[in-house]
């Protein structure tokens, strides 16, 4: 399987022609040919390495009727990723080696993209005692990001214990910063808007005690510590002081929070409730800023689906979460390239490279290289159009961004050396798991 690759616009701003066989860069200069090559004209398009989430939630096994691994990996690809690790608040938690293993094996099994699974902290996620770390760190699927999210790790001693079981392996724990005692019943931002609008507040201090509390007990322990969906910009201060500590603190944003605000919550579409919430004005500044200046280590989606049901009804009785996949790079380039604070390497450094770093996924630290695993993703960022519900591949359409003009085209995304996405439009799944099984049968 051989693919040529012409005139694509590196990163670094070079173009370069690249040879891709049998799943490997193996050539990169100009004026290359091929013989029985698929040729991909690349011509204006600006190439990037595999996309990398994260935090993804593809619901598989148990919540079926909100996402696959099939349904969500579409999702994923569609959008320019080639990996994505898969959140482990499913039916059973992916709390054990045979659970995790499940999940990885059906992403490789599909072949859209590497679907590298999320430990639990605890088991069942109920927060008493720690899940079987060891045991999924040494499975077939060698988790690396153990996380509850959805639910926080609030029981201090509970989380020392993580931080020191996971140091021992390289792995890291993934906070989902949440108070949950002041947090009770909250459904938006903490604010005037919600005093307002008669919806519960959801305080900013509830993130960022529990931010404060866990990077301390990282430097305890000489633990890595990565925090989801960083959300406020008191949180940004905290990460910053934390760095500036010397503390192995990590963090992420979600594009929904690059862009959206509070104000969303007036129109009472439960497609803007979110866990965390939508924060203020000032807080969107406040992360856009941290960014831009590697405060905020990386951009992950938070891709979480559900049925039409649980979304379109009233805003109290709706669940929290929005779909992302699709979207995450339009809404980067719009936020952060457009506006000016980005370059494109600074995109395949916060959505490909250090999230890849961060759970220790090989085969991204040498993007383009020749002798590298291909994965790649080619964009138009000329390209402008309306985000509808037909550039939705996952299960749900539960997008903030139905409507909404984005920046942006994902013409071809490459996994493993075999194209997921071509000519913008996603390859039959069938094709798509032949060429992963060639490729990986050498």
């Amino acid at each position: 399987m051989t693919l040529l690759i012409q005139g694509a616009t590196l990163p670094d701003g070079t173009r370069a022609d690249l040879i891709v066989h049998n799943g490997v860069i193996t050539e990169r200069g100009s004026g290359l040919s091929a013989q029985s090559a698929t040729v991909i004209d690349a011509d204006g398009l600006q190439a990037l390495p595999g996309l990398v989430d994260l935090h993804t939630h593809l619901r598989e096994p148990g919540f079926e009727q909100s996402e696959t691994i099939l349904t969500g990996s579409r999702a994923a690809a569609s959008g320019g990723f080639t990996a994505v690790h898969a959140m482990a608040n499913t039916s059973p938690v992916a709390d054990t080696a045979g659970v995790v293993e499940q999940v990885a094996s059906l992403g490789e099994q599909h072949g859209y993209v590497t679907v590298r699974p999320v430990g639990a902290v605890t088991m069942g996620l109920a927060g008493e005692r720690l899940s079987e770390i060891g045991a999924m760190a040494r499975s077939r699927a060698a988790v690396r990001v153990f996380s509850d999210d959805g639910k926080c790790v609030h029981d201090a001693l509970l989380m020392r214990r993580a931080l020191e079981y996971v140091s021992t392996f390289g792995g890291v724990v993934a906070q989902h910063a949440q108070e949950p005692r002041l947090t009770e019943g909250a459904q938006m931002n903490e604010g005037a808007l919600s005093s307002e609008l008669g919806l519960a507040g959801w305080p900013a201090v509830a993130e960022e005690a529990i931010i404060a509390r866990d990077v301390l007990l990282a430097e305890a322990v000489g633990a890595r510590i990565h925090i989801c969906h960083l959300s406020t910009a008191g949180s940004v201060e905290v990460i910053r002081w934390a760095k500036a500590r010397g503390i192995a603190v990590t963090a992420e944003v979600t594009p929904h929070h690059l862009l959206l605000t509070e104000a969303k919550a007036s129109t009472y579409d439960a497609r803007f409730k979110v866990n965390p919430p939508l924060r203020r004005e000032e807080d969107v500044r406040a992360l856009r800023v941290a960014l831009a200046d590697g405060t905020i280590d990386i951009v992950a989606t938070d891709h979480a689906p559900h049925p039409i049901e649980t979304k379109e009804c009233a805003w109290a009785e709706a669940s929290f979460g929005m779909v992302g996949l699709e979207s995450a790079l339009n809404i980067v380039q719009q936020t952060m390239v457009d506006a000016g604070a980005f370059g494109w390497s600074d995109v395949a450094r916060v959505l490909s490279v250090t999230p890849a770093a961060i759970g220790r996924l090989d085969g991204y630290d040498a993007p383009f290289a020749v002798g590298s695993p291909a994965h790649l993703t080619l964009v138009d960022p000329t390209a402008r159009s309306v985000f509808g519900v037909e550039h939705l591949h996952g299960q749900s359409t539960n997008s903030p961004y139905l409507g909404l003009e984005l920046p942006g085209r994902v013409v071809a995304t490459v996994h493993r050396g075999v194209p997921t996405v071509l000519d913008g439009v996603l390859r039959d799944p069938a094709e798509v798991a032949q060429g992963a099984a060639v490729v990986a049968h050498g």
